[in-house]
């Protein structure tokens, strides 16, 4: 006989869970404070601006392959002076490649930017495969020895078709619901931990590449191989893979999808500095940022001085937004026999070089590092007394869904009192900043796996620690380590050279892309649609591709993307000034124009509503005409509209 719990039973059960996990971890009240001294240099004393390092050599370069006759592969090369394979070795490693496929000339308009790899994202090992599918393995099982020689390396995106992501989420959503969560709680928990894992291990791998572009665009001092416009489309691409429907979000609002995420981490990052300093200086500890090549602080180390445990022994410690238990009262700081740094200190607390007149000799203990870029408080990353914080901070959030949807099966659409109970309870753990169900640390931990290889004036030993205490915090069993992913890297990258080189390659499979960017151009909505569900339904195998002769595609996607770049140029133009000519070049608006007003009906209403904005934005009369051309060739509903008197 099977005892089934009643509903009434059902709902005190999650309303006193989510009441007891809500109160378990409110923090306590602020403890006394006492101000101690950061270790922060005379330039970085400003607490209203975030430091900023001169740019002196750049430890990246690109490297450009022929693809073809008519595409580039170009790939960033890092200098990873950090990595322990480097001491003796060469320490220059490819990062990123992306493919440009130029069909052949040197007209940068129609070039199109295809897929993007992150050369340390590879297909998993067998083993790290298996693991990845154990509900509740929140750890790693070893790293990928090495990459196949044979296989082409996995892209993370193809920008011509970042939509694909969307439809693909929403297809293995159905497939979850429909096909394997009927069949029990195996089926159900082992494809969602599969599918969770892998979703991570690739997001990693996108934040990482964001990470490197945005860096070789800032450090280079030199001319990027990348146009303005391109770099901004691989970042925005990249940065709203996050997103639900980030994949299908229209080219014309890009740059200001990019502009508010980089506005968004500015935000959170000098929000975290400001917070994190002045906790530890409230608690007599040491702050200091790690820094970026291109100079941005994304982490931060705190440290002890091992001088001042004996003279707080028994103060209080506040441990709101750190996170940590107090340092006065430890005995293992009292035997510290790990990783110790020397500083000198002057009267006011800066710091200066040995041998300086009043300096004095600081031993320091670090304590912990925090991400800056977390939304709301500093992520803990690493606690260098209690390795298991950091990991069961992280877990956190991922336990309680997993918990509910896959033991208890709860929803939040299927259940009015889990659904009040988690609603609260996020909002308490969000608004308060309690370190506990907050967004996962995967930017934060993935920025400081770069800047741990990048960084090589970071002393050795502390790095080693560092780089064992996150590999340790990792949920992920598809996760490698820094050194298997540099290895990897260049074996991927060989792999990846040699598919350029083969005769049924990549320009092959350019040109059957070609075919199906084709697809747009000589088919309507509904058909369009159809043939997506055809290549959803059968998981990519399927792909309709249109059969026309090479040279009559090339020709036909020149005219085309030159009309698209044309069409971005004058939308951005419109929407981002109300005096054209004060800010953009009269002569390259009129020249977009113009090859519109040449185009006449292929232009759509977004051209045409362009046009028709910036008649109204500028005084030129050149460009005004331009506009009134521009609108009778489309002649469409929007260009009719436009120019009727209102």
């Amino acid at each position: 006989m099977t005892v089934r719990p009643t509903q009434a039973t059902s709902k005190f059960i999650t309303f006193l869970l989510s009441l007891s996990v809500l109160l378990t971890f409110l923090p306590p009240r602020r403890a006394a404070a006492q101000v101690a001294p950061s270790l922060k240099s005379e330039e970085l004393k400003s607490e209203e601006t975030l430091p900023h390092k001169t740019v002196g050599a750049t430890p990246f370069r690109i490297e450009t392959l022929p693809v073809g006759r008519d595409a580039q592969l170009l790939t960033v090369f890092g200098s990873l002076g950090g990595l322990k394979s480097a001491d003796g070795g060469d320490a220059e490693v490819p990062l990123v490649s992306i493919l440009r496929d130029t069909l052949g000339d040197e007209r940068p308009e129609n070039d199109r930017l295809r897929y993007v790899w992150t050369l340390t994202y590879t297909r998993p090992s067998l083993l790290q495969r298996v693991a990845s599918a154990v509900p509740f393995l929140y750890g790693r099982v070893g790293d990928k020895k090495h990459a196949s020689t044979n296989a082409v390396p996995p892209p993370v995106l193809d920008l011509a078709d970042p939509g694909r992501d969307v439809w693909q989420r929403f297809m293995w959503l159905a497939l979850q619901n429909i096909v394997f969560n009927p069949y029990g709680f195996i089926a159900k928990s082992s494809t969602s931990a599969l599918r969770k894992n892998s979703d991570r291990y690739r997001q990693a791998h996108i934040l990482r590449a964001l990470a490197i572009l945005s860096l070789y665009e800032a450090e280079t001092g030199r001319e990027s191989a990348f146009t303005p416009a391109e770099a901004s489309e691989i970042q925005a691409r990249l940065a709203l893979t996050n997103k639900t429907f980030g994949g299908i979000i229209n080219d014309s609002y890009l740059d200001e999808a990019l502009l508010k995420h980089n506005e968004h981490l500015l935000d959170a990052r000098g929000h975290n500095w400001e917070l994190l300093r002045q906790r530890a200086e409230a608690e007599g500890l040491y702050f200091e940022p790690l820094e970026m090549p291109d100079g941005s602080a994304t982490h931060a180390l705190v440290f002890v001085a091992r001088d001042d445990l004996e003279k707080n022994r028994g103060r209080k410690f506040g441990k709101r937004f750190l996170n940590i238990s107090g340092p006065w009262n430890d005995p293992r700081l009292s035997n510290w026999d790990g990783y110790v740094e020397t500083r000198y200190l002057d009267a006011a607390g800066n710091a200066v070089a040995e041998g300086v007149e009043g300096a004095r000799k600081v031993e320091l203990i670090p304590l912990a590092l925090y991400g800056l870029d977390n939304p709301k408080i500093p992520a803990l990353l690493v606690d260098f007394r209690d390795r298991m914080n950091p990991k069961k901070r992280e877990m956190s959030h991922r336990v309680i869904e997993d918990v509910a949807r896959n033991v208890l099966s709860l929803s939040r659409f299927g259940d009015i009192h889990y659904f009040l109970g988690r609603t609260v309870f996020d909002f308490v753990t969000g608004r308060r900043g309690i370190d506990f169900n907050q967004p996962t640390r995967l930017r934060a931990y993935s920025q400081l796996k770069l800047l741990l290889s990048l960084d090589a004036t970071l002393d050795r030993n502390l790095r080693a620690e560092i780089e064992k205490q996150i590999e340790r915090v990792s949920l992920n069993p598809l996760e490698n380590d820094l050194d298997a992913e540099a290895l990897l890297a260049r074996e991927q990258y060989a792999a990846l050279v040699a598919y350029v080189k083969r005769p049924d390659g990549l320009a092959a499979r350019l040109d059957r892309d070609r075919r199906e960017e084709m697809v747009a151009l000589e088919h309507g909505a509904a058909s369009r649609v159809m043939f997506r569900f055809a290549n959803i339904l059968s998981l990519g195998l399927y792909k309709h591709r249109e059969g026309a002769p090479p040279e009559v595609v090339r020709q036909t996607l020149d005219e085309e993307r030159r009309l698209a770049f044309h069409k971005r140029f004058i939308e951005e133009v419109a929407k981002s000034t109300p005096l054209v000519e004060v800010v953009w070049n009269v002569e390259d608006v009129r020249r977009s124009l113009r090859f519109i007003s040449d185009a006449g009906e292929r232009a759509d209403a977004g051209a045409a509503r362009a046009a028709a904005k910036i008649f109204g934005q500028t005084k030129d009369e050149e460009t005004r005409r331009l506009c009134i051309d521009c609108l009778y060739r489309i002649n469409n509903e929007a260009a009719k509209s436009a120019l009727l008197p209102s």
